[in-house]
């Protein structure tokens, strides 16, 4: 039973955020459901997609009393970055609701922030605007953003489906702002997923082993990391108008996977 005490577009947001579209196995199935379940709730036109089977592309539309006209597209996704479950105070697909310090709540859920209550807010914001916008309102629900969007909206792009929206302008992900406002810029980003991969000499450890794979690779993570200390003094920078800069002047830099050896007494024969 619902909580009473919590406004309703709370409720709806914690529902989503316990649904674990979590991947690398996303609960994509559930999360269509309770989609389809807000637009027959709100009046929503709703299609869902699978341009690879079992990854939906779920739009529900708010029809603009200007058809004709070219639609906006609010765009999220729905899968979230896997988690250790170790670190966090509340289980991190329970969407605790706590009381904070300044008189507010907190909810601790994997993708409150990326990016579920963006997509949640859009929803709301379309349920506040019925009967009260010229252009339809598309907002998209897309699958595997966090691995590349490759089976999700790059086929989306390509496809029929998109170029029936008849877009003109679309939101998509920003950054979390915990205040009464939506922050909107504009930023070209697009992944660039680089593995290096050395191979050096190999034997017992108990030797000094030369030219080996780690040697090798050393000197890249070096380079790699200077480029991201070098950026990192550029996005804390502001601009020369005084503003501040965004993740989309910089190129953000990670070294995210590291992988060597089989065997604690034996130097590997690669590194990557």
């Amino acid at each position: 039973m619902a909580d009473t005490s919590i406004p309703e577009s709370v409720q709806r947001f914690i529902e989503y955020l316990q649904i674990k579209t979590v991947q690398p196995t996303p609960d994509y199935a559930s999360c269509t459901a309770y989609l389809q379940r807000q637009a027959l709730d709100a009046g929503f036109e709703f299609r869902a997609i699978e341009f690879v089977p079992g990854k939906p592309v779920v739009i529900l539309t708010l029809p603009g009393t200007s058809p004709s006209l070219p639609s906006i597209i609010l765009n999220s996704h729905t899968d979230v970055v896997p988690v250790f479950e170790a670190s966090w105070t509340h289980p991190p697909f329970g969407a605790h609701r706590v009381a904070s310090a300044d008189g507010g709540h907190r909810i601790y859920a994997r993708g409150t922030q990326d990016m579920k209550i963006v997509g949640q807010a859009y929803l709301e914001a379309m349920r506040q605007l019925k009967g009260a916008v010229r252009r339809t309102v598309h907002a998209v629900f897309v699958p595997d953003e966090e691995i590349g969007g490759h089976d999700g909206m790059a086929k989306f792009v390509e496809s029929a489906e998109f170029r029936q929206l008849n877009a003109g302008f679309a939101l998509d992900e920003g950054m979390a702002n915990p205040h009464e406002a939506l922050r909107v810029f504009y930023g070209e980003r697009a992944p660039c997923w680089i593995r290096f991969v050395a191979r050096g000499n190999t034997g017992h450890g108990s030797q000094f082993i030369e030219d080996t794979a780690a040697e090798k690779l050393l000197p890249v993570i070096e380079h790699m990391m200077t480029f991201r200390s070098e950026q990192l003094q550029v996005f804390q920078r502001p601009r020369a108008d005084g503003s501040l800069c965004t993740l989309g002047d910089v190129t953000s830099t990670n070294l995210t996977l590291l992988q060597s050896g089989v065997q604690h007494n034996i130097v590997p024969e690669s590194a990557s």
